[in-house]
């Protein structure tokens, strides 16, 4: 039996956190979440990880941040963006860089499914809307 992909969420807001969470590991997904792209660097997930959801506005970091510094080691991970701020340069920035969605917040559990699944299918970036 194959493994599961392995899907990161990154967000400092402990409720979305643990609410993408349940969505995406009752879809059978293996979930690792993480408080910040630092932690999520530090970790032992980075290499296994199939996709990855992140906010984009964090305190240290940003989610768009953590996509560019992948990205500049060669490290092309297919990205979901969520957000609490709906700002046109970060969605067109996160696009442009080849997020497969951007969603704000409070977004459709559906939403989500669908750009999960553009995701692992490798299929091009959308707003997610």
């Amino acid at each position: 039996m194959s493994n599961p992909p392995v899907i990161s969420i990154i967000d400092d807001d402990g409720s979305v956190r643990a609410a993408t969470h349940n969505l995406v590991r009752s879809l059978g997904y293996a979930v690792h979440t993480f408080a910040s792209p630092e932690e999520f660097l530090r970790s032992s997930h980075l290499g296994d990880t199939s996709c990855v959801i992140a906010d984009v506005r964090m305190p240290a970091m940003s989610g768009l941040e953590l996509q560019a510094y992948l990205l500049a080691r060669g490290q092309s991970l297919p990205f979901i963006f969520i957000t609490a701020f709906a700002i046109e340069s970060d969605r067109a920035r996160a696009l442009k860089a080849g997020a497969i969605c951007y969603l704000t917040k409070p977004f459709d559990g559906e939403a989500l499914i669908g750009c999960l699944d553009a995701a692992l299918e490798g299929k091009g970036a959308t707003t997610g809307e």
